[in-house]
């Protein structure tokens, strides 16, 4: 829906804005300078100069948190998630997402509005929800994920807690969800027009049925609907992926 994305592009803008603002006026006592003259005992009041950013410079620890991110990145995405779901398109969403998000948090945290728009701009797009494709909770998280390692990465940590919690990150996703820990489970929609089957003595016939006409080794499955008019019944199927 496009009032939700219009939505969400106004919050970011007013976040910017006010980190902005609070940058610049956080301390009413920092615009002006009073000078005293020992001589005739006068004051003047002259402007302060104000703070310019410090340039951004490309140094040591943006090399290391650049090479940890990607390393972090294809681990998790090239070694678990692209060999149980080959989804290249989402792919493509995770590594853009996360590069877009390094280089956004990193160049703000040289700035006068510093970590708190970078926060924010984390918030934002961890509530972005594609309008046009379903997306599963297991995608979701894997986006968030994605998110999150490029914050994380770019807020200038030195090498050690970088590392860490990279490390963390990637040791949970290998456990709970890589084939050698947890054995893929995947379902699949079938129609079944034998409807007497579904009587619960005739489960275990039913079974057999099912695997035979489908090919698959299913080893349990739900009914979802009956049919009573067409004599057919709905029934997703559950299987172990080889």
């Amino acid at each position: 829906m496009m009032c939700v994305k219009q939505i969400l592009f106004l919050f970011l803008l007013m976040s910017l804005v006010a980190f902005s603002a609070t940058g610049q006026t956080g301390n009413p006592a920092q615009g002006k300078v009073v000078t005293a003259e020992s001589s005739n005992a006068s004051m003047h009041v002259t402007p302060e100069v104000h703070a310019v950013n410090e340039p951004i410079t490309l140094t040591g620890r943006f090399a290391y948190s650049i090479l940890i991110d990607l390393a972090s990145m294809l681990l998790i995405f090239g070694l678990i998630y692209f060999p149980n779901y080959r989804n290249k398109e989402f792919m493509f969403t995770f590594f853009i997402f996360n590069i877009i998000i390094f280089i956004i948090t990193f160049v703000l945290n040289k700035t006068s509005i510093s970590m708190g728009a970078a926060f924010g701009l984390f918030a934002v797009f961890s509530m972005l929800r594609y309008r046009t494709e379903g997306i599963s909770m297991k995608e979701m998280t894997y986006l968030l994920l994605a998110i999150a390692l490029g914050l994380i990465n770019a807020i200038g940590l030195s090498l050690l807690p970088i590392s860490v919690f990279n490390l963390i990150l990637v040791l949970f996703i290998f456990i709970l969800d890589h084939p050698l820990i947890f054995r893929q489970e995947q379902s699949k929609a079938v129609v079944y027009e034998n409807i007497e089957m579904i009587k619960p003595e005739n489960h275990s016939l039913l079974l057999e049925d099912l695997r035979k006409r489908t090919g698959l080794d299913i080893h349990r499955f739900t009914i979802s609907a009956i049919d009573f008019l067409k004599d057919a019944t709905s029934i997703i199927v559950y299987y172990y992926k080889k």
